[in-house]
């Protein structure tokens, strides 16, 4: 059922080009990220300058090299300027929580689009869930780059108030991958569950959580080591060279993305049945095409009360 669910879903990607929604997310994703980022680097750069720079290095570890040089300006400048921190914490939580919501939106719609269905809810339905799923995935997004911060000195200091010594500092810094991992598919799910107009089970989106993860994971790493090894954006593009290859990591991020959301709609027992029912929904029946809308016999002659059948045509 997996496989053959994975390749029936890669089938539905292209052939209904998700890519291009992914594109579009991406737009969303540019707009919502750099003010996240802001808060996250201008929060914990007031508290510790390691765990900036240990933030950092868990970013780095999933976003390709080249791109890592703008993420680095925007916070050099900020550590700069501390007094500035402050201000902008608070200005990009704003802008954050703005443009967060935007993407909640431009993914709900796609979403919807994978279901092959339309907005169903009324609309401040659709904006309670809009905000509330905002400030949820904020929240655990901000858990993950707190834990991913954890590391190095802020780890050896928080094992020390604890009372750990530093062998459990050490296994925390190999631990808290696979934490924030789990995290990841968790507001992954939470995202396949409550952004679309579909209802349906939290445990039901955890697979294809699971496998946007997994392939996200995977297509950075792959990414990552082309843009390193054989790429050349920098000759081609010049000083966009970053830009570009941060704006192809987002795009595979909100790929891999849609590519679950596929999934959980191939692998549903409904979705085999979604299109007849679409059909019959949308279409007229045969019984309409042949003119049984008399009385019932199909040959358009009329019903007892002389009123003439319908034939199929106008």
């Amino acid at each position: 059922m997996g496989g053959r669910s994975i390749i029936k879903a890669a089938k539905r990607y292209g052939a209904e080009s998700r890519g291009d929604a992914a594109a579009a997310l991406t737009y969303y994703s540019v707009l919502s990220l750099f003010p996240a980022i802001l808060v996250g680097t201008s929060l914990i750069g007031l508290l510790d300058e390691d765990a900036t720079a240990s933030l950092l290095d868990g970013i780095a570890s999933l976003a390709p090299a080249e791109s890592m040089s703008i993420i680095e300006d925007a916070v050099a400048r900020l550590q700069m300027n501390p007094a500035a921190a402050g201000f902008v914490a608070l200005a990009g939580l704003v802008a954050a929580l703005w443009a967060a919501s935007n993407y909640v939106a431009a993914f709900s719609r796609a979403l919807n689009a994978v279901n092959g269905t339309g907005e169903t809810r009324k609309w401040w339905t659709v904006l309670i869930v809009r905000v509330v799923l905002t400030l949820v995935v904020g929240a655990l997004t901000a858990v993950c780059a707190v834990v991913a911060a954890t590391g190095g000195s802020v780890a050896r200091a928080i094992g020390r108030a604890a009372g750990a010594d530093e062998a459990a500092a050490t296994v925390w810094t190999w631990v808290k991958w696979p934490v924030i991992t789990v995290l990841v598919v968790v507001i992954v799910a939470l995202l396949y569950w409550l952004a679309p107009a579909k209802r349906s089970r939290f445990r039901e989106r955890a697979a294809g959580a699971a496998l946007a993860v997994v392939l996200w994971l995977a297509a950075s790493a792959l990414f990552g080591l082309y843009a390193a090894s054989f790429a050349s954006y920098d000759e081609t593009y010049g000083a966009l060279g970053g830009v570009i290859v941060f704006l192809v990591w987002l795009w595979i991020t909100n790929a891999a993305l849609l590519f679950g959301s596929e999934f959980n709609a191939t692998a549903d027992p409904e979705a085999d049945t979604a299109g007849t029912a679409e059909g019959e929904a949308g279409e007229p029946s045969a019984t309409e095409d042949d003119g049984g809308g008399g009385d019932g016999d199909g040959d358009g002659d009329g019903d007892a009360s002389g009123n003439p059948g319908r034939t199929g045509h106008p």
